[in-house]
């Protein structure tokens, strides 16, 4: 789970493939970065937004604890220092995006679950 959530975003933002990821790290983490991979191929991005809420709740439980880890760092980031390029209207649209995707893994972890809650009071 820990080398999944250090590959989550590889290959969102590299040249990885899946096929890589599992020659590299074996099938098991090669799943949980797919898990929790946007399908950058879906040319809407509000279309591959709705797909990460309608997905989240059908990924393994070790993807579903990286999601809600790496949107606990998102909101963080966001809050404390956001991309110079987003108002507050952006900023809002994301915070309410995240919890929309974390309402769907409610009950995998309630610890980590209480820090999404805090960091989502961060809205501003």
């Amino acid at each position: 789970m820990i080398c999944g959530a250090l590959l989550n975003d590889t290959v969102e933002d590299t040249e990885t493939t899946a096929e890589e990821l599992t020659r590299e790290f074996g099938q098991e983490i090669r799943d949980i970065v797919m898990d929790v991979t946007d399908d950058k191929t879906i040319e809407d991005k509000q279309k591959r937004k709705q797909l990460q809420i309608e997905h989240a709740a059908h990924i393994s439980e070790p993807a579903k604890l990286v999601k809600l880890a790496d949107k606990i760092s998102n909101l963080r980031d966001v809050a404390n220092d956001p991309p110079a390029d987003w108002d507050l209207e952006r900023r809002h649209q994301y915070f309410d995006w995240a919890k929309r995707v974390i309402d769907q893994l409610r009950g995998v972890h309630p610890d980590l679950e209480l820090l999404f809650d805090q960091a989502y009071s961060l809205r501003r």
